[in-house]
């Protein structure tokens, strides 16, 4: 029997990883011979008040490294908030970047590393494979399991009225992601929450996604991501110092990561983005709310898809089950999770009226860089439609 030959494909990731509990306050140990004599570490005014970043702060000057805190980075970040951490590597003449939080305070760090090592202007930036570079030596350490954005060639910011805009290039992959499973203890039920799904549909949309860069390596670490976060989300949001499962998120969302990374997310991201961008809701939440909708959308062309995985989530379900029976079965689950887990589950619930709804479904229609990798075409009807379930 003769099967047909494996269709080309890139995957490009992070070059070197370390997974280790109380990392973070070895930083200089950790990343030597990646660093510089200035280094710029970019992070948010709610990890400084935390003194998350204490240790890692300690071990730096320990070590001779003269570092610069930019603090200012806030959820869904804005270019002028880019302009500034770039302007701030600039005046301490910083040779190197770290990114230390969440996923915003790294996108910014990836921005801030490519702009102050090249020059470049970031309008050139923007889109798939336009950054030029050089960048700084950049090291990212993530305080969230999430966004996955270690591992990723992607950085969004918020640019205009709302409009979320994206840089993806290989440059922004950095040198050295620290997994730090200590750094995610003190998240709140509702932060883990939110992340902890919002790396499950990173995987989840890896997976099916109908980029012709679909990859073997991408499903295999996406399904691995499944089996991660799928035991261990309700153990990391119900108890949060067990240290064990906020571990195994961390890994899991890390290596979601890996997976949208070279095959990218879709139109669940696409439908979230206008959700984040014009009301302020976390980027987690924004994918939960839309998510069963835009699966249930997908299912007649991906449910042999979301049937392969559903039991790697969530192994109770019945896998002698048929592919469309499973696949319904995987979209209720993930819709009850969010339930469990004490999120929001309808649009009017984080404070959109039913008037909003048209406005949005056009604004997610210039996501065309996500949209074309959705396994079934999505018209603006077809989202006025989702948004209008999801209400």
């Amino acid at each position: 029997m003769s099967h047909a030959p494996l269709a080309p494909f890139a995957f490009s990731t992070t070059p070197a990883i370390v997974f280790a509990p109380g990392a973070a306050a070895r930083l200089a140990a950790v990343a030597k011979g990646r660093l510089a004599a200035r280094v710029l570490l970019v992070t948010d005014p709610g990890i400084v008040a935390l003194g998350l970043a204490g240790p890692a702060l300690a071990a730096l000057a320990d070590a001779g490294i003269a570092v610069t805190v930019f603090d200012r980075v806030e959820a869904d970040p804005s270019e002028a908030t880019l302009v500034a951490a770039v302007e701030a590597a600039r005046r301490a003449g910083a040779g190197a970047v770290i990114g230390f939080g969440g996923g915003s305070s790294l996108d910014v760090a990836k921005l801030a590393a490519l702009l102050a090592g090249s020059g470049e202007p970031l309008e050139g930036a923007w889109g798939v494979g336009n950054a030029v570079g050089p960048r700084l030596p950049l090291v990212l350490v993530p305080t969230t399991a999430g966004t996955g954005s270690e591992v990723t060639p992607v950085a969004i910011i918020t640019v205009g009225d709302g409009e979320k805009r994206g840089v993806s290039s290989p440059l922004l992959l950095p040198d050295l992601a620290v997994l730090d499973a200590e750094l995610t203890l003190g998240l709140p039920p509702a932060t883990t929450a939110a992340t902890g799904v919002d790396a499950m549909v990173h995987a989840i949309e890896a997976y099916a996604s109908r980029s012709p860069n679909n990859n073997p390596l991408s499903r295999m670490l996406a399904r691995e991501a499944l089996r991660l976060l799928g035991a261990h989300v309700e153990t990391a949001v119900t108890d949060g110092g067990d240290l064990a499962a906020r571990g195994a998120m961390l890994l899991g969302a890390m290596l979601a990561g890996q997976a949208f990374a070279n095959a990218p997310v879709a139109a669940v991201h696409a439908l979230a983005y206008p959700v984040g961008g014009t009301f302020h809701v976390p980027h987690g939440l924004s994918n939960a709310l839309v998510l069963p909708h835009v699966l249930r959308f997908n299912a007649p062309d991906a449910a042999h898809l979301y049937a392969e995985i559903a039991c790697d989530a969530f192994p109770a379900l019945d896998r002698g089950a048929g592919g469309q029976a499973l696949c319904a079965a995987f979209i209720e689950a993930l819709a009850d999770l969010s339930k469990r887990l004490g999120m929001p589950t309808r649009l009017r619930e984080v404070g959109i009226g039913e008037a909003d709804l048209p406005k949005m479904a056009a604004d997610a229609m210039k996501q065309t860089r996500l949209l074309v990798n959705n396994p079934r075409p999505v018209t603006q009807a077809d989202a006025l439609a989702i948004y209008r379930a999801a209400w």
